[in-house]
């Protein structure tokens, strides 16, 4: 059964709000792709239908943790959404608690399919977080700068230097945001949760 309540949804409209109100390397970084089946929402491919579900669905997800005591002391996870892909990362204590994560993600209304990027260890430092943070506020800054494609539709996570580049893009746009954020300084890894268009 899908996951929803009137409480949820009030949430995920705050939330959604919240979100329109936001400013919508020295060693190459290598580039991963995850399987995914094939933000300024004036500007977003998504419809405004999509782009509220999505901070509905973030919301959710961080109410469900939040809620809970021992996830909130024993994990750093966060769920990122875009079109109803939902991408988890962060740090998780056990496979059970791993199991538990990705099925409430799963049966959150709204999301079609999660990609689990999560590893089983201790939570990372304040620190890490931090950077990742900066990384993140960086690859966006200059994705705006260097493309002419309009970059507030792609969604960039970063995780232990890892980035996530999430949107729906052509083939061309892809090759184009990957290679520049696979060159900015303290990436390591750029991972791609594309869907495609033509």
């Amino acid at each position: 059964m899908k996951v929803s309540t009137i409480a949820d949804y009030i949430s995920r409209f705050v939330c959604a709000i919240m979100l329109l109100t936001a400013l919508s390397g020295c060693i190459a970084a290598a580039i991963g792709a995850v399987t995914v089946a094939s933000v300024d929402v004036v500007h977003d491919r998504r419809t405004a239908g999509e782009y509220f579900d999505d901070g509905a669905i973030e919301a959710t997800f961080k109410q469900f943790i939040v809620r809970d005591s021992s996830l909130r002391k024993s994990t750093h996870i966060n769920g990122t959404s875009f079109n109803g892909i939902f991408l988890l990362t962060g740090e998780l204590p056990d496979e059970n608690t791993k199991q538990q994560i990705t099925d409430y993600a799963t049966n959150i209304q709204g999301v079609r399919q999660v990609v689990d990027e999560t590893r089983i260890s201790g939570k990372t430092a304040f620190f890490s977080r931090t950077n990742d943070t900066w990384l993140t506020a960086k690859v966006k800054s200059i994705l705006l700068k260097e493309l002419q494609l309009d970059a507030t539709r792609i969604k960039v996570k970063s995780e232990y230097g890892n980035v996530y580049l999430m949107g729906i893009v052509t083939p061309e746009e892809a090759g184009q945001v990957t290679q520049i954020a696979s060159g900015v300084r303290g990436v390591v890894r750029v991972i791609k949760v594309f869907e495609y268009q033509s």
